[in-house]
């Protein structure tokens, strides 16, 4: 009998962020018993850790060296939906989300993998969950993980920027600001502006370039201009624990440049960090799939 695939080896859970609300997941464990485990953020845009091709895969690639694997939907999982388990339901999904909102999911994540005994734990998180791990870090100087890996994480704010234009832009950060004073936040906003189903509340926590969400300002520095006052790449460099960085050499949202976003992120990142370009891989690694967690398990256990 050999070792049986990781898709065998598979519990759904649930367990309840750190305010109470509940998140569903899935737990893949190694046969033999084992401390270590990595929880896996999933990026924006309606995504589902259900409906990923790489959920099984990656998994695979964790378990087979020895690493539990915890992938969960966050409160921003699916378009819009009702959040429960806190003291009255909430809108929650895409449309609602602010990315600061991953704090205690994270937290909850982490509190459910202790309870089941794994104390070595690693934090991996694609696109907006990349983006994710750097706001958590920034805000969770002292936290249970002890390495990340950030793949393909994005300019979320310079795609508005780039898409809108300066003046429509300023003008779009300025009525969604309005909406939230006047009461308004939770409405969403035209298709005009953009296709995503988006709250105002939740585009102004995108497009706002002094928020959390403008972890990665790529097109900022390719075009030497500031579209906020604080600081560039604040959350990058405050990261100091041991950190991966992947891209597709194909990634559709760096502008076409994906070496030169490499190159201005190698600027930012500490010493123990590394960046690796992947051949031939869109955005979501579509079919490198396997490789990309062959690439990411080894380096955890490195």
């Amino acid at each position: 009998m050999g070792r049986r695939p990781a898709r065998d080896r598979c519990e759904l859970v649930r367990f309840s962020a750190t305010d109470g609300i509940e998140l569903p997941g899935l737990l893949y464990e190694p046969e033999r018993r084992t401390r270590r485990a990595a929880v896996f953020l999933h990026g924006t845009g309606g995504a589902s850790i259900f409906d990923s091709t790489r959920t099984n895969l990656l998994a695979h690639e964790m378990t087979s060296r020895g690493i539990a694997y915890l992938p969960f939907n966050n409160r921003g999982a699916h378009l819009i939906k009702w959040l429960r388990g806190a003291r009255k339901p909430a809108p929650g999904g895409m449309a609602h989300e602010r990315i600061r909102d991953c704090i205690p999911d994270i937290d909850g994540a982490a509190r459910f993998l202790r309870s089941r005994g794994y104390r070595e734990l690693y934090l991996i998180g694609h696109s907006t969950g990349a983006n994710k791990i750097a706001v958590y870090d920034h805000y969770r100087r002292r936290n249970p993980f002890r390495k990340y890996a950030l793949l393909a994480g994005g300019d979320d704010t310079g795609i508005f920027f780039r898409d809108l234009g300066a003046v429509r832009f300023r003008r779009t950060l300025e009525r969604a600001r309005e909406m939230i004073r006047s009461k308004r936040g939770a409405d969403l906003v035209p298709r005009s502006i953009t296709p995503l189903m988006l709250s105002w509340r939740s585009l102004l926590d995108m497009m706002n370039p002094d928020g959390d969400y403008n972890v990665f300002p790529f097109l900022e520095a390719m075009r030497g201009i500031r579209l906020g006052r604080k600081p560039r790449f604040r959350h990058i460099r405050g990261i100091r624990k041991p950190a991966l960085y992947v891209y597709g050499d194909r990634d559709e949202y760096c502008y076409d440049d994906v070496a030169g976003c490499a190159s201005i992120l190698s600027e930012q990142i500490a010493p123990r960090s590394e960046i690796v370009v992947m051949k031939d891989a869109n955005h979501g690694f579509s079919g490198r799939e396997g490789e990309l967690g062959r690439l990411v398990g080894e380096w955890l256990l490195g």
